[in-house]
């Protein structure tokens, strides 16, 4: 049998906190000297599954391998892997050297094997002439290459970081981003890394896992995830991006904005539902209204240091950001040309709200942990079990949550170009979907209502 090339693989992982799923099925391959972040939104479960490959918590469900040994009941001192923790956690009594040189002291290493092991390693970190400073008497950055030290000095086969650098100011951060980077090529070994910043994932990674809400939203290159993201949530989290419904006319032809446009994308179909991404970027933008694809006027145009950020209103009523070396004054009327490679057609993961429900009479059905009046339903009678649809568009959202047949909070908002697409997740952690044009914020307490005719029911099949 061939030997797999995965040092780690984590199979089917579920872990839970009470009623709160944080993990969901989660499964991940590591490539031995791969260097791989599990990056997303704080919450996601990112933290938690580092905490558990380094033996600090067990999944619910499911197991992680190591060289094809199960680890997952294993004590953490009995894993081949390092961690460096956010707080870095050095012994403020013991000098660099000493930090250093702790673990291996502790396994009984001969002194002199500990001595040219901790010199290595100081070396590498470029802390050579500081084997005899307090640790307390260190910058951020000089504490963080000693945590970094402690940690390679053991020769762990991984190397698990949650979050080395958020302690850091942004210059010293950008320093050791390159630093760790060189570190990894001179080491050799497997980096497990945890971030929630998106351009430090692009930086670092060879491979990026995506989570959102204990789900894996996409794996892939730096280079994949920001150029092909597979939905919504991955295009906006990962860098800026223009977001807009669109329909795939046929192979390589797409409507969005209210024009069509040649694209590269194939085998969606013909008159399919899609989402479409157009990165800021790469929305190309000129005076010579006659040789452009259509037309804008410019909201409003800031210096970002490198590029001019604009906002334009299109033709058809839609709104893009751009980004451009040069600057349009608001009110201009501009022409604005996308090319075809530069169109990225997803798939759309839902195209209305679907739910599993059962009749509570000819007029009631239950779904979402609540009970809801629909139109009398003829045929239909308590306990059966049917499927209920609602349009993003009939759900109605108010301020007050004890207003609401059910109560939520906003969870993610995507802005769609003319509209706003919003998730609301449940207090029983089901999610509804929303399509609208008031705004509201990440967080914001909501009362959720559906009025009886905008409810759909469908009698499943026996």
């Amino acid at each position: 049998m061939k030997k797999s090339d995965n040092i780690i693989e984590i199979k089917n992982v579920t872990k839970s906190f009470g009623e709160k799923c944080i993990l969901n099925n989660v499964s991940i391959s590591v490539k031995q000297g791969e260097f791989l972040t599990l990056l997303g939104p704080s919450g996601c479960g990112k933290t938690t599954l580092l905490r558990m490959i380094a033996g600090f918590g067990s999944p619910d469900s499911g197991e992680i391998l190591i060289n094809g040994t199960d680890i997952t009941d294993m004590p953490p001192h009995e894993r081949p892997v390092n961690t460096v923790f956010q707080r870095y956690a050095l012994f403020p009594h013991l000098d660099v050297y000493e930090n250093i040189a702790f673990g291996l002291k502790l396994q009984k290493v001969p002194e002199a094997e500990i001595d040219k092991r901790v010199r290595r390693v100081l070396k590498m970190v470029s802390m050579t002439d500081y084997e005899d400073r307090d640790v307390e008497s260190l910058s951020g950055g000089q504490q963080q290459r000693v945590a970094i030290a402690r940690a390679i000095v053991n020769q762990p086969k991984v190397l698990l970081l949650d979050e080395p650098l958020s302690a850091l100011d942004l210059k010293m951060r950008k320093d050791m981003q390159i630093e760790l980077k060189e570190m990894h090529k001179k080491l050799g070994i497997t980096f497990i890394y945890v971030t929630h910043d998106q351009e430090e994932a692009l930086t670092l990674s060879d491979t990026i896992v995506v989570l959102d809400d204990g789900n894996i939203r996409q794996i892939g290159t730096p280079t994949d995830i920001y150029n092909e993201p597979q939905n919504a949530f991955v295009a906006d989290f990962i860098g800026e991006s223009n977001i807009l419904n669109g329909k795939m006319i046929k192979d390589r032809l797409v409507e969005f904005a209210g024009h069509e446009f040649e694209c590269v994308d194939e085998g969606f179909g013909e008159n399919v539902d899609v989402d479409v991404v157009v990165r800021p970027e790469d929305i190309y933008i000129t005076n010579k209204l006659e040789s452009a694809q259509f037309s804008a006027k410019v909201k409003s145009c800031t210096f970002k240091g490198v590029h001019y950020e604009m906002f334009v209103d299109t033709d058809k009523g839609y709104e893009l950001m751009i980004q451009d070396y040069n600057a349009f004054e608001p009110e201009s009327e501009v022409g604005l040309i996308i090319r075809p490679a530069d169109i990225q057609v997803m798939h759309k993961e839902r195209s209305m709200n679907t739910f599993e429900g059962e009749m509570v009479s000819e007029d009631s059905v239950k779904f979402l942990g609540a009970e809801w009046k629909c139109e009398p339903q003829s045929g239909l009678e308590a306990g059966d079990k049917v499927k209920v649809e609602v349009n993003f568009s009939k759900v109605d959202l108010i301020d007050h949550p004890e207003d609401g047949n059910i109560e939520g909070e906003v969870y993610f908002l995507l802005y769609k170009g003319d509209h706003y697409h919003l998730t609301v997740r449940t207090e029983h952690r089901e999610y509804i979907w929303i399509d609208t044009n008031d705004i509201w914020d990440k967080g914001d307490l909501v009362g959720v209502n559906i009025a009886p005719k905008d409810i759909k029911i469908i009698k499943c099949n026996d």
